[in-house]
């Protein structure tokens, strides 16, 4: 470790309930008063760091499986989805990584995602502010679930905490993670929650919890932070590279966070090369500055918008102010005869009838201007299914160029992904007013509804935020089947993601000039 940062290992915080949390503190080694703070909390062990093993650093696994476009440059303190302390230190912060309870060294048993960690995490604020080293502002950084633990303790609003920085983070778990679009995950959510069981003494085994509520319910509600509660100035990283995570969630804090100071920063690139690069850390930077030093700093842009046409190339990043763009021109893309989508309404009635288990529907559409869409898409079909056992959709639009498709960054550091996907399973395609906003369709997953051979449902597929430039002769295709469109071996697939897939039956969707079938896009005037 670097001679200019003192490190406090296993630093004792006891609980009002008598259980002692542990972290590790590091602080820049010649100041020792004055310090703002940054905090990050989770269940993984706080000293799982890189070991030197026969004369090389072995890094986390996951930094290894998860492919990255650079090379990954942090210091041998940094643990999995944590700020580097070492070079936050040299930053002058004093750095705090926190075993929850259950975790590591800490006591007692952990309780995911609950308010019991959230307390805990209010009181470990409470104690940092108080410290002498300490010049009283506590902050909170990282990543994935050091994002997720930030969101119950902001709602809570101890004095102490003066700011936040999310960093892909979902903010519902059962509508982002585990069940999104009523489809049970069970593949990333079936390894995260064995791995996690195993690093940390939990009182809840969310695996068998998940399987008793199957749909929307008290208890998913309990884990789903009160995003209007948050109040403190929040700057929350949503990439649109995370869609089977973290995407979706973390747009929905930046939209819906009671903080009147709140930032975005949006990227298309690889999770780990972007949250550890000199850019979006120079971000955070200049975010903590202003909020935990009162430093007269530039405030950072209100959305940091990143426009891509490809996995690797970054065509303009620029400031705006608000999600989706209130400039955007929402277009209807809409299905027609011969796999086509068109700008203008069908005139006629047809349909296209596909196996859920093997097939897909395609309809294309080419531009002949360059043409910019940033936001949410929604799908509108007119569908219905024969001999489907509780039928589920999945639909993902892709860019083609010179007639081969254009690969985008995607979860897990899979570099073949789609620009924009969605998925519902039908049974739950009712609608959720309070929730719903426009161009912006939520569901309730709280009713099962029936699906009935032959008889025609309008459903609503809402699919994830993306920024993609498309030029002037490139193509977006439509793709709509039963089963999740990436394959899952582990070689060249979408591993570990797997959802719940539809048995055998088919599905027919309609179109008409009465119930157009169609794609709705956010189109940037440029």
């Amino acid at each position: 470790m670097s001679a200019d940062v003192r490190k406090d290992e296993d630093v004792p915080v006891r609980m009002e309930d008598g259980v002692t949390l542990r972290l590790n503190l590091f602080r820049p080694a010649d100041t020792q008063s004055s310090l703002p703070v940054l905090l990050s909390a989770h269940p993984y062990g706080k000293d799982a760091v890189p070991k030197l093993k026969r004369g090389r650093w072995s890094i986390s696994p996951q930094f290894r499986i998860m492919n990255q476009s650079a090379p990954l440059r942090i210091s041998n303190q940094t643990s999995w989805e944590a700020p580097d302390p070492v070079w936050w230190a040299q930053q002058g912060y004093a750095v705090i990584n926190l075993d929850t309870r259950g975790g590591g060294h800490s006591e007692g048993r952990g309780n995911l995602l609950s308010d019991q960690e959230a307390d805990d995490i209010a009181d470990v604020i409470a104690w940092a502010a108080a410290q002498p080293w300490s010049n009283g502002r506590v902050g909170m950084l990282g990543v994935s679930y050091l994002a997720l633990s930030q969101y119950k303790v902001a709602a809570l609003r101890p004095p102490d905490l003066q700011a936040i920085c999310p960093w892909e983070g979902f903010t519902d778990a059962y509508r982002d993670f585990f069940t999104p679009g009523g489809v049970v995950e069970n593949g990333f959510a079936t390894v995260w929650l064995f791995l996690t069981k195993r690093v940390a003494r939990l009182r809840t085994d969310l695996a068998a919890e998940r399987r008793k509520h199957p749909l929307r319910d008290a208890w998913w509600d309990a884990l789903t932070p009160d995003l209007s509660k948050m109040t403190v100035p929040i700057l929350e990283c949503t990439s649109f590279s995370d869609d089977n995570l973290h995407s979706v969630g973390s747009m929905r804090a930046f939209q819906n966070v009671g903080s009147r100071e709140r930032h975005a920063y949006t990227h298309r690139g690889p999770k780990w090369a972007t949250f550890y690069g000199q850019e979006a850390r120079q971000h955070q930077l200049t975010f903590f500055d202003r909020h935990l030093r009162e430093a007269d700093v530039a405030e950072v842009p209100r959305l940091r918008l990143e426009i891509r046409d490809r996995r690797d190339g970054v065509v303009e990043v620029r400031n705006e102010q608000e999600w989706p763009l209130a400039r955007t021109d929402w277009r209807q893309l809409y299905l027609g005869d011969g796999g086509t989508l068109s700008a203008a309404h069908a005139t006629g009635s047809g349909s296209v009838t596909f196996d859920l288990r093997r097939d897909a529907a395609a309809f294309g559409y080419s531009f002949e201007e360059d043409t910019e869409l940033s936001g949410p898409m929604t799908l509108r079909l007119q569908v219905s299914t024969t001999g489907a056992a509780d039928p589920r959709l999945f639909v993902g639009v892709e860019k083609w160029s010179r007639g081969a498709p254009v690969a985008f960054e995607g979860s897990y550091g899979y570099g073949r992904d789609r620009v924009a996907q969605g998925r519902l399973r039908l049974a739950l395609r009712e609608l959720d007013p309070l929730l719903s906003a426009p161009h912006q369709p939520e569901h309730t997953f709280r009713t099962l509804q029936p699906v009935v051979d032959d008889d025609e449902m309008e459903v609503l597929i809402p699919l994830s935020s993306s920024a993609t430039l498309f030029r002037a002769g490139d193509g977006l295709r439509l793709l709509v089947a039963g089963r999740y469109l990436q394959p899952r071996n582990p070689l060249f697939g979408h591993f570990p993601t797997s959802y719940q897939r539809t048995g055998s039956g088919k599905a027919r969707i309609t179109w008409s000039p009465g119930r157009p079938s169609a794609l709705e896009v956010p189109v940037i005037p440029r």
